[in-house]
């Protein structure tokens, strides 16, 4: 595990596959996804390592329903007092009720998912509630309000987090950056909505964005996703 300080309250956590995002309130932490089957003792060891302690993670904020993103969430639920939260599309997937769908991939694409879908837990991880269905819109009590906004096409529950308050934008895997530059995501089941989606991203007046691989973006982000966008 290596946490990486953005901002005093905001780090990224690494975890030997994938990776997430802890804030800091006063009165309570968030997670912006979990990490994969697993991951929760090195969550435990980023949030001390923060200076905090395991027992103030409130809410786990998932942005979509893959095994790298969603896979640890039933470990920290169950630490108590930890709400899982996420979009009505992928609630079911989380849950346990359906399979995840298949992305439609690109060729180039074949090789990269072949390769790194393994080490991911596979796209469907192991069951865990959902507290919070969310919709496009919502308001998350932490960050000063955080504005849920659907982005579909990656999954069909995609969502990305946005912190108005603190310039600061969540993306999950609808959006990466590659070099520098922003990029779409990958292995998405609706490309054409990826990239309306990556547009609408592109619209807001963010410092920082933070995607669910790749380096965040933690200057004039907004800039760079119209400049791609």
């Amino acid at each position: 595990m290596e946490l990486v300080e953005i901002t005093p309250r905001l780090h990224l956590v690494r975890y030997a596959f994938g990776q997430a995002y802890l804030w800091q309130d006063d009165d309570g932490l968030t997670m912006v996804d979990a990490g994969i089957a697993g991951s929760a003792a090195d969550t435990a060891a980023a949030i001390r390592a923060a200076g905090r302690a395991p027992g103030e993670l409130r809410r786990v904020v998932l942005t979509h329903s893959h095994a790298d993103h969603a896979g640890a969430a039933a470990e920290l639920r169950a630490w108590g007092g930890v709400e899982v939260l996420a979009h009505r599309a992928d609630a079911p997937v989380i849950r346990g009720d359906r399979p995840a769908a298949e992305p439609v991939l690109l060729d180039w694409e074949r090789p990269l998912f072949e390769q790194n879908s393994p080490q991911a837990g596979g796209l469907t991880g192991p069951p865990c509630a959902v507290d919070h269905e969310l919709r496009d819109g919502d308001e998350i009590a932490f960050g000063g309000g955080a504005r849920v906004l659907e982005v579909p096409g990656h999954t069909d529950g995609s969502i990305a987090v946005h912190l108005p308050h603190h310039g600061v934008l969540f993306t999950g895997d609808s959006i990466a950056q590659l070099d520098g530059k922003a990029i779409p995501g990958v292995f998405n089941t609706d490309r054409e909505k990826l990239l309306e989606s990556f547009s609408r991203l592109a619209a807001l007046d963010v410092e920082i964005a933070c995607f669910g691989h790749t380096d965040p973006f933690t200057r004039d982000a907004g800039k760079k996703l119209r400049e791609a966008a």
